[in-house]
C-alpha cells in the first residue's frame, strides 16, 4: 500500500464508523415515529454509500482498480474482504430503492431489513477493517 492511498482508505473508513455506529444505535431503538424511521433508513443509506467507498479506497489501496459499488463489492468477495456478497448487492440495491420510497409500509419493511440484514453486515465489515 502506498502512504496516501493507506491513509485515505483509513479517513473513509472514520467515517463509515461513524455512521455505522449511529445507525446500529438507533435502529434498535423503538422508531414509533414516521421521523425516526426516515432517520434510520437515512443513516442506513449514508452508511451503505461509505461502506462501498471505503472498500473501494482499500481495495485500491491493495492495487485492484474498481469503479462501481457493484464491481468493488465482487471484488471485495473475491478478495475475502467481505462475504454474503448477495447481501450486500441487496443493501444497494435498497438504497437507490430507498431513495424514492414514500410508503409507510415499505419503509417498515426496510426497517426490519436492515436489523435483521444489514446491520450485522456492516458489523463484520466494521469487525474485518478495524483490524486493519
Amino acid at each position: 500500500m502506498t502512504p496516501e492511498k493507506d491513509i485515505r482508505w483509513k479517513q473513509r473508513f472514520e467515517n463509515f464508523e461513524k455512521s455505522y455506529r449511529l445507525l446500529d444505535k438507533y435502529a434498535q431503538t423503538s422508531l414509533d415515529s414516521e421521523l425516526e424511521r426516515a432517520g434510520v433508513i437515512q443513516f442506513f443509506e449514508m452508511t451503505i454509500e461509505l461502506a462501498w467507498k471505503v472498500l473501494k479506497d482499500y481495495l485500491e489501496a491493495e492495487g485492484q482498480l474498481v469503479k462501481s459499488p457493484r464491481e468493488t463489492i465482487k471484488q471485495a468477495i473475491q478478495n475475502d474482504v467481505i462475504s454474503n456478497g448477495h447481501v450486500w448487492l441487496d443493501a444497494l440495491a435498497r438504497r437507490n430503492l430507498s431513495i424514492h420510497m414514500y410508503d409507510e409500509e415499505k419503509s417498515k419493511e426496510l426497517i426490519k431489513t436492515i436489523r435483521e440484514s444489514y446491520v450485522p453486515l456492516f458489523n463484520n465489515l466494521y469487525e474485518r477493517l478495524k483490524k486493519e
